[in-house]
């Protein structure tokens, strides 16, 4: 299978600052011309989708409609185990306000958040449902569109990277992964669209070809 894996359009919350999770708002004035040039970019790599999946938190779910216009999908799939990480009480927080109370913040994977859940928990319920997803269409190439915490956990999960460090990495809202499954391993990773943290940061070169990797 192939996972083409995008990120949400911003929204206001986003360009606020502040924390979202389960909680969603708007999209921000600029929200257009992001999701214009995923779009864009799709295409220009010839990128065909047999399927569209979402988390189902409204911003990722109508970021997906509009690529399912574009590309002719007649429904998004929204899955609940592709939403961003529940922070509990501290949705909604300036994210300096959260940094400056939880020192741990975006330092240790397994800090649960008030009421919420740990990036770890997170991570496990995202890579666990993308496993089964490549197992069942091993012939598929399908986009999902989700969220930058969920991402950062499923680029490390995938290519077997640090955890704690890879949530310092940032992820654009024109992020563009290219997964390439053979069962449930990753066996190739490239980035189409503005380059992530990971690759920004020296965490990984790009294309990064992994053929005969076994976990």
């Amino acid at each position: 299978m192939r996972v083409i894996l995008t990120r949400h359009f911003q929204t206001q919350s986003n360009a606020a600052g502040r924390i979202l999770g389960w909680s969603d708002s708007p999209p921000s004035p600029g929200w257009k011309a992001d999701v214009d040039f995923i779009g864009n970019r799709l295409q220009a790599n010839s990128v065909g989708l047999d399927a569209i999946y979402s988390s189902d938190l409204e911003r990722a779910r109508l970021t997906a409609m509009t690529y399912a216009e574009s590309f002719g999908i007649a429904d998004v799939i929204a899955i609940p185990e592709l939403k961003e990480i529940n922070y509990g009480k501290l949705q909604t927080r300036k994210k300096s306000w959260v940094y400056e109370h939880y020192p741990q913040h975006k330092e240790a994977p397994d800090l649960v958040y008030p009421d919420g859940e740990s990036f770890r928990q997170m991570q496990q319920r995202s890579a666990q449902y993308i496993s089964s997803l490549v197992l069942e269409h091993p012939e598929r190439t399908v986009l999902i569109v989700s969220h930058a915490g969920v991402i950062r956990g499923l680029v490390s999960h995938f290519l077997d990277l640090d955890y704690a460090v890879s949530l310092k990495h940032a992820i654009p809202f024109r992020y563009i992964g290219d997964f390439q499954f053979e069962g449930k391993n990753c066996v190739r990773y490239d980035e189409l669209g503005k380059a992530s943290g990971f690759v920004r940061d020296g965490a990984i070169k790009i294309p990064l070809e992994r053929a005969g990797f076994n976990p």
